[in-house]
């Protein structure tokens, strides 16, 4: 096995290296940190590729730390206990009612947040463990349930659910809105506009309008879809709302429609899965997300 010349071995697999040296248990340690089976030999596999030799002998029933493995116990069970050593420390949730679910940052505020205590009530009750971030985790490797997310269609390696799409149409602060005014939408070019991560929306808009539409100097761009209404309600720019994201939301009492023409976003918004059989509690989830969908 080739060793990394990375400094540390890799974090994410310590947590199930040391369960798995407690419990002399893959399946064991699983079940606890609500992983499957194949995920926790993943990550034990990658740590012994990291060190170059094997961590656990193989069993009939179970796993005995090798002597290698004996020596990295000793160490990581120390450090990790040294991390644990303090009072302000987050303990997650454990057990069959948890559902770990991973969501980008604008669904999450925007549309699943005020839906977050519906999903966890009703008859099973469950618990969300939500994970917000932009990166497109692996679900199957990292123990993820199901993930939210916005793309242009289904990804290898996950099972996918369309959700909904966004007809979008320009808003801006009513102070700017007023020097907007009314007419063609050609007028909007006057202004400077906001994007998100890419300028596809607004040049899907501009191209229902049969305008062709560039990127300018004057417009401004925020990763965060949050930003981009915050920066049209502080009047920095025209933005396109995406409803249902804007509906309900406090952005949509602080900006007005200043065009009627209303576009379908290139992008949509998709509920993911991994591969591997799900849980229970996590196809009770899923149904209850497409439901509000």
């Amino acid at each position: 096995m080739a060793h990394s010349s990375i400094a540390l071995p890799p974090l994410d697999t310590l947590r199930a290296f040391d369960m798995a040296a407690r419990t002399g248990s893959f399946s064991a340690t699983a079940e606890a940190l609500n992983l499957t089976h194949g995920a926790v030999s993943r990550q034990i596999g990658k740590l012994e590729h990291w060190f170059g030799h094997r961590l656990f002998a193989r069993q009939a029933r179970g796993v005995a730390l090798t002597p290698e493995g004996q020596r990295l116990f000793l160490r990581t069970s120390e450090a990790l206990s040294i991390i644990a050593d303090g009072s302000d420390r987050w303990v997650e949730a454990r057990g069959s009612a948890v559902v770990r679910l991973t969501s980008i940052p604008s669904i999450s505020g925007l549309w699943l947040m005020q839906r977050l205590a519906g999903f966890e009530s009703g008859d099973p009750l469950l618990r969300i463990e939500l994970t917000v971030e932009h990166r497109h985790a692996d679900l199957e490797s990292e123990g993820g349930d199901l993930a939210i997310r916005c793309g242009r269609g289904r990804v290898p390696n996950r099972i996918s659910v369309q959700l909904f799409e966004e007809m979008c149409y320009p808003i801006a602060s009513p102070a700017l809105a007023e020097g907007i005014g009314s007419g063609a939408p050609e007028r909007l070019l006057d202004f400077p506009l906001i994007h998100d991560s890419d300028a596809s929306a607004w040049r899907a808009w501009f191209a229902g309008q049969n305008i062709d539409y560039k990127p300018r100097p004057q417009d401004r761009r925020f990763e965060d879809y949050n930003l981009v209404l915050d920066a049209a309600a502080h009047g920095l720019g025209v933005a396109l709302a995406r409803p249902p994201l804007t509906e309900g939301s406090h952005h949509q009492r602080r900006t007005v429609q200043v065009d009627s023409h209303r576009v379908k976003n290139p992008v949509s918004y998709w509920l993911d899965r991994p591969m591997r059989k799900p849980r229970p509690a996590a196809m009770i989830l899923a149904r209850r997300i497409m439901a509000a969908a």
